[in-house]
């Protein structure tokens, strides 16, 4: 019988505990708050875990079977990865393809400007 009494405290502590974190986290904060209005609200938890006990006992009701989604091939998966790698791999090229024009461009500029900042003050 000894350990009814402690499953039922335990069913009525874990309760008090789900419920101070989900529902009633303002009663919990408030400095206020007395030891005894505690002890009162794990007595209430104790009445309801029993109640809750009771439900639990009787005959749960059978879900239905949820369908499974169909599974994937493993070729599609490959192909489908092969496919995303090559896709990556033409934006890496035609990024790096970008930058090394943009690079000659810019040191083509550079180097006309150069030569004519060059040109001009070695005549005077």
């Amino acid at each position: 019988m000894k350990w009814i009494v402690e499953r039922d405290a335990l069913i009525a502590q874990t309760l008090a505990f789900v419920q101070s974190v989900t529902g009633r986290k303002d009663d919990v904060l408030q400095p206020e708050r007395t030891p005894v209005a505690t002890t009162v609200a794990v007595e209430l938890v104790a009445v309801e875990a029993a109640a809750v006990e009771i439900e639990l006992a009787q005959a749960p009701v059978p879900l239905p079977p949820t369908p499974l989604p169909p599974a994937r091939a493993i070729g599609d998966f490959r192909t489908e990865m092969q496919a995303r790698i090559a896709n990556f791999r033409k934006h890496q090229e035609r990024f790096e393809r970008e930058r090394e024009e943009y690079c000659a461009e810019t040191l083509t500029r550079l180097r006309a400007a150069i030569h004519d900042a060059s040109g001009p003050s070695a005549k005077k």
